[in-house]
């Protein structure tokens, strides 16, 4: 685990280094790579006297932004951020992502859509050819709370697979996102076109948000093993 936490750092803080400047309005993410480039990203406010705003996707994001000092605000001041860092589960050659393991895939996906530019941060363990091929927890799916079984049998029926309810691990009962909702969790069992995949999760009534995150990222920065960092550019069609 050393080994990956450090692969983490190694992602986060190029990232940092190489994206924000100072003026920036920033979408900060969730997750524990980002725990690295919010440490990061104080460092170099305090050092080098940056004025930059953080725009938080998650509860956890909006306490690391105020336990480093940062700037905290929202979307309603700030609906167009220069940037967004965040973590993924899952990273394809294309670029695509699966993102929603710790939950907060809806707030995500929006300030990502905020932002004129989306940098992933990860280790050497997200990184594969297609999406399932690492990640093999399904796909996070954000319901409405009354649909999550209608959602389930339409889900189904039409892609295949399996979808679970997500379980709470100290609790009794569901994991409640951020915004009140229940967590899907589909595992699909073929490849599919991802972009027609998204759309058609996203039409089923009761879905508020899927963990497929397509063509949304332009770079992605790799910590790997052997300490170097690779990164991946968005490919050109």
């Amino acid at each position: 685990m050393a080994l990956a936490e450090e692969a983490k750092r190694r992602a986060a803080w190029a990232a940092v280094d190489a994206h924000v400047q100072n003026n920036h309005i920033l979408g900060i993410g969730s997750g524990s790579t980002v725990v690295h480039a919010v440490n990061r990203l104080a460092t170099r406010v305090k050092g080098e006297n940056l004025d930059i705003t953080c725009i938080p996707t998650s509860f956890q994001a909006r306490q690391l932004i105020l336990q480093n000092g940062l700037t905290l605000s929202d979307l309603d001041r700030h609906p167009e951020l220069d940037v967004a860092i965040d973590g993924a589960d899952e990273v394809d050659s294309d670029l695509n992502l699966i993102k929603g393991g710790g939950g907060c895939l809806a707030q995500e996906k929006i300030v990502a859509a905020c932002a004129k530019c989306l940098i992933i941060i990860a280790d050497y363990r997200k990184k594969s050819k297609s999406l399932g091929e690492q990640w093999k927890k399904g796909i996070p799916i954000e319901v409405i709370p009354m649909a999550y079984r209608p959602v389930v049998r339409t889900l189904t029926k039409r892609l295949g697979g399996a979808a679970e309810l997500r379980m709470a691990v100290s609790k009794a009962g569901p994991v409640v996102t951020d915004n009140g909702n229940f967590l899907l969790d589909w595992r699909f069992d073929k490849v599919h076109k991802w972009d027609d995949v998204n759309i058609a999760i996203k039409m089923i009534p009761g879905v508020v948000e899927t963990g497929l995150f397509i063509n949304m990222a332009e770079r992605a920065y790799f910590g790997m093993e052997d300490g170097s960092v690779s990164i991946q550019e968005k490919p050109a069609h």
